[in-house]
């Protein structure tokens, strides 16, 4: 459980049963948090990797939360003495030493555990989670498990995510785990089963069903690749993370609340989307 934080589960509603969920009070002297997700950051994406560093450099932002894909693929955390993702934890535990950082896990890096949290100094937080910030209620989420219309990639998402699948994947020798993150790079199919069906989009029933239960009137999630903000129904609206592509494309949005409210800002620092 997160520091701060409190679980609490949720029953049936609607006819669906509910995720457990978790809540996040954050500190009253914040003045600001900021929301990432789907930088799937690798070595090919030197642009991307460095707009990145520069955000968690400069940002005025009291918090990161980084809701998900912050990696290409993540195939455990003995992978982080490799060099590229030696210098992803350096980034990420100089950033921690100024400002909290909070991880959500998304389906390309849900093999992120403890010992990367432990070096980096992120905070890990379950999908979903409440966050209470300033009497404001946010449910945040990578949204990938919202996604309900994609039935085989839920279906695959539920294998993965299994103890049996997990353990038997990270008890391979770590070349052969990389061998496999080279695979879902290269191979179009393999990337869609980490990802899902590019057409799909989260569950709008579904995702207000969770907000209703929780007591949050926002939803903040990625995924999708589709940045932007609507209402899902009357009192409940959504907010989608953009992705973050400095090196083929020119995409990098950050997310900001304050006790204001939301705000769509581009990356802090030298580097910057436009």
């Amino acid at each position: 459980m997160p520091p701060g934080g409190a679980m609490a589960a949720a029953g049936p509603a609607g006819g669906a049963e509910l995720p457990a969920f978790f809540e996040y009070a954050a500190p009253r002297d914040w003045k600001a948090i900021d929301f990432i997700s789907d930088l799937h950051l690798c070595e090919a994406l030197p642009r991307t990797f460095d707009a990145w560093a520069a955000h968690l450099r400069h940002t005025p932002a009291d918090a990161v939360f980084i809701l998900g894909d912050l990696f290409e693929v993540w195939v455990g955390d003995d992978a982080r003495t490799l060099p590229f993702e030696r210098r992803c934890v350096e980034v990420l535990a100089e950033a921690a030493s100024h400002r909290s950082l909070a991880f959500v896990a998304g389906n390309r890096d849900f093999l992120l555990g403890a010992a990367m949290r432990r070096v980096t100094g992120m905070m890990g937080l379950p999908d979903p989670t409440v966050l209470d910030a300033w009497g404001q209620r946010v449910l945040l989420s990578h949204g990938d498990e919202l996604c309900l219309d994609d039935r085989p990639y839920q279906a695959f998402r539920a294998e993965v995510r299994s103890n049996t699948w997990q353990q038997q994947f990270l008890a391979k020798p770590l070349p052969q785990r990389l061998a496999v993150a080279a695979e879902i790079r290269r191979e179009s199919g393999a990337r869609r089963r980490f990802d899902g069906d590019a057409s799909a989009d989260i569950d709008a029933a579904a995702a207000v069903r969770w907000m209703h239960a929780m007591g949050a009137a926002e939803l903040v999630h990625g995924h999708t690749h589709r940045p932007g903000s609507n209402a899902l129904a009357p009192g409940f609206k959504r907010h989608v993370l953009s992705d973050w592509d400095l090196d083929q494309g020119r995409r990098a949005e950050v997310l900001r609340l304050t006790r204001s409210g939301f705000q769509r800002v581009a990356p802090a620092g030298t580097l910057s989307a436009g």
